[in-house]
């Protein structure tokens, strides 16, 4: 039994074809039950309604010559004996009632279990075509992630049926089936893009070794040799340095605690006004209202710093860095800079996505500060939001708001 039960629509025909079966089994038991009490009684007032006699019943005129007439059964009046043949008639009426019962109901049974049969059989039929209909939605479902694979993550369940939790569940697939192809084409230019940000420094430092260390170089040549292959090591440390730093922060949180992050945008502000931002000549606007979030102070750090850096390294000379905390969780970072279509903001949140094309100078960076930033927020349950600001302006607005802590 079990090996015939073992796919789901077995199950839901034995279930359905059961519970159709019982349901005709109790309609048909009722209905046997409920003559039983009251098919004697009314077959026996049926015949005793009418008697054979004699006499002309009320109102039918006189009898056909030799053919006897009916009338209804009359009770006694009180204290008068039945006659010899009134007992003798009501023997016979009782014995024809009797016999007129058990036929029919004999015949009720063997028509109700004859009906049955066929019902059950139609139940069995019924059951297998419902379950079938049932979970079509699931075979599809089914079909549809065993031939998943990398190649073909775009297909789509996309199912035709009306509201309800089947098709709730195919289009919770379909959207996971989103989210996966998003994941997994992100994580390929993710590894597309680390390999070649990796691959090229390696390049040039093999180059600047076999070429302008071949032969006796001079000592000058040396020199400006070494401080390029210096150079380019620092910025593969800090490209790898960040690709660990995004690793972590995709990992989410070890532990959270109370962090004042208006304090934090201060002192990192601070720091970048003394490194690079008088030198650019920006001007900075600060709006620190007392702003704490539960989070990991070491990855809210590089969160406030990247963002100063960004804002820094894409403004202009003379241009305005502003930087504000409210007490509602949101931080604010705006800066001024070149004119961004707003169509090209979400790519920059992206690894390794610029808007120029990198050249390995010194100060660029890896093109990963934002995304760092993203998986941060997102680390932190926050939602960060970043738009491009209009004309004359330019730059960008990058908004990260904090979940709001409970109160006490």
């Amino acid at each position: 039994m079990r090996a015939v039960l073992r796919s789901e629509r077995a199950r839901l025909t034995a279930l359905y074809g059961t519970l159709l079966l019982l349901a005709g089994g109790g309609l048909v038991a009722l209905v046997n039950v409920l003559l039983r009490k009251g098919l004697y009684s009314r077959i026996s007032w049926a015949v005793t309604t009418v008697m054979p006699g004699g006499v002309p019943a009320e109102g039918t005129g006189d009898p056909v010559p030799g053919q006897k007439v009916f009338e209804p059964a009359q009770k006694l009046p009180p204290g008068t004996a039945p006659t010899p043949e009134q007992i003798e008639q009501w023997r016979v009426t009782r014995n024809l009632s009797t016999a007129a019962a058990r036929a029919a109901l004999h015949e009720l049974t063997l028509v109700s279990l004859i009906a049955l049969a066929l019902f059950a059989v139609l139940s069995a039929w019924l059951a297998w075509w419902m379950a079938g209909r049932v979970l079509r939605p699931v075979a599809v479902i089914t079909e549809t992630a065993r031939r998943l694979s990398g190649a073909n993550l775009h297909e789509r369940i996309a199912l035709q049926a009306p509201p309800g939790e089947l098709k709730r569940l195919a289009d919770t697939f379909d959207g996971m089936l989103d989210r996966m192809e998003d994941l997994v084409g992100a994580q390929r230019r993710f590894a597309a893009n680390a390999a070649h940000e990796l691959r090229t420094p390696l390049a040039v430092q093999r180059a600047a070794a076999e070429i302008g260390l071949a032969g006796e170089p001079e000592p000058a040549k040396v020199a400006r040799i070494r401080e390029r292959l210096i150079a380019v090591a620092d910025s593969s440390e800090h490209l790898v340095e960040s690709l660990l730093l995004l690793a972590v922060s995709e990992e989410g949180l070890e532990s959270a605690r109370p962090v004042d992050l208006a304090a934090l945008a201060e002192a990192e502000l601070s720091a970048a006004e003394a490194a690079e931002a008088d030198a650019a000549g920006l001007s900075v606007v600060r709006d620190l209202a007392p702003l704490t979030v539960s989070g990991d102070g070491t990855l809210l750090g590089h969160l406030v710093r990247n963002l100063l850096a960004n804002a820094v390294r894409h403004n202009r000379a003379g241009g305005r860095l502003r930087v504000s905390t409210s007490a509602d969780g949101l931080l604010t970072v705006s800066n001024t800079g070149p004119l961004i279509d707003p169509e090209e903001v979400p790519g920059l949140l992206e690894p390794f996505r610029r808007r120029a094309e990198r050249r390995h100078t010194a100060g660029e960076g890896a093109g990963l500060g934002l995304s760092i930033v993203a998986s941060i927020a997102r680390a932190h349950a926050a939602h960060l939001q970043a738009e491009a600001n209009p004309s004359p302006d330019g730059g960008l607005t990058i908004r990260v708001r904090f979940p709001a802590e409970p109160r006490a």
